[in-house]
């Protein structure tokens, strides 16, 4: 079987049947309108995005997984699967729907060192330490930002502003080895014409929400990497298919409606890469304290300081962009 095409799965539950299962199992999940509802044509706009390989590409390069286990969390129908299992010595998918579990599973059957299983980010069926790499994609269970079950017709990416605590980071960091990595793909909210529509469609600004997403990693000591890249696809009608599950048809129309022959468009990624620490801060040791040293004499005879004149103020800091993995396709 080919682990690129999402197999017929006959004698499964239906869609609404599986989002009361999944909720059920896994109380912390909410449902994801775009590849829950229309798994076909998230298909199709898992083939069209990133053509020239470059979100990957930077994946790779900021966490290995040759040779090692990576889980894919959120795996969907496990698109990706069976190409991190080329490299990998074991590939883990994670899935909360038990409709997408099952196709997932179904299209790696025959992949050798790969598994499907049933889990969230809060609650992951794996082991201490048992994990090298975790890949998460649009990940908005370990993030703030757009709330899959948001406002607008379609209910996809264009959502509203949802706040998120941290017990799903926690659990990844849980079954990572000591120096494994999260790497966590989001859309980027300031560049490309995939941006334009989530401002278009969005009731939030994006902006607001790119700072919010921006200052949640940061605080938790991720590191922060653009890719800049687009959507590809064979024809007008998948364009157009996968617009309209990522926002509003009102929004995915008048684009369209402006651009009347174009197959593709600009889109942008935020890669942002968490490693485990060799060691729990628990376990360093205290630095002990000096002996034997001698007071310090109180200076004599100082100056006042005098206080500074037309100082200026401190810039804020800004978040480094490695220009190493921000990249252009289709240029």
């Amino acid at each position: 079987m080919d682990g690129r095409r999402m197999p017929r799965t006959g004698g499964q539950v239906s869609a609404a049947d599986g989002r009361v299962a999944g909720r059920s199992a896994f109380p912390d999940w909410r449902f994801a309108p775009n590849i829950g509802g229309h798994p076909d044509i998230y298909e199709i706009e898992n083939r069209g995005i990133d053509p020239g390989g470059h979100v990957l590409a930077a994946m790779r390069r900021l966490a290995r997984w040759d040779g090692r286990t990576i889980v894919d969390l959120g795996c969907g129908t496990g698109f990706w699967l069976a190409g991190y299992a080329k490299g990998a010595a074991r590939v883990i998918g994670v899935e909360p729907d038990p409709v997408l579990r099952a196709t997932a599973a179904a299209r790696i059957r025959d992949t050798e060192r790969a598994e499907v299983v049933p889990g969230s980010a809060e609650h992951l069926p794996l082991a201490d330490r048992s994990v090298d790499v975790v890949h998460a994609r649009f990940a908005y269970f370990l993030a703030p930002g757009a709330d899959p079950g948001g406002t607008g017709d379609a209910g996809g990416t264009a959502g509203r502003f949802a706040a998120r605590d941290d017990a799903g980071l926690a659990e990844v960091m849980r079954v990572l080895t000591p120096g494994g990595s999260l790497i966590v793909i989001d859309n980027d909210y300031r560049w490309g014409e995939f941006a334009d529509l989530l401002a278009a469609a969005s009731k939030v600004p994006p902006q607001r929400t790119a700072r919010a997403v921006d200052a949640w990693w940061r605080e938790r000591g991720a590191t922060r990497h653009e890719v800049r890249s687009q959507w590809r696809f064979a024809s007008r009608a998948e364009l157009a298919a996968v617009l309209n599950i990522e926002v509003p048809a009102t929004t995915a129309r008048a684009w369209l409606g402006r651009h009347p022959t174009v197959t593709s468009l600009s889109c942008g990624y935020v890669l942002f890469a968490v490693t485990r620490p060799d060691r729990p801060a628990a376990d360093a040791q205290p630095a002990k304290p000096a002996t034997n040293t001698q007071p310090t004499k109180p200076a004599t005879n100082t100056q006042p300081t005098k206080p500074a004149t037309n100082a200026q103020p401190a810039k804020p800091a800004t978040i480094v962009r490695p220009e190493s993995l921000s990249v252009i396709a289709g240029t």
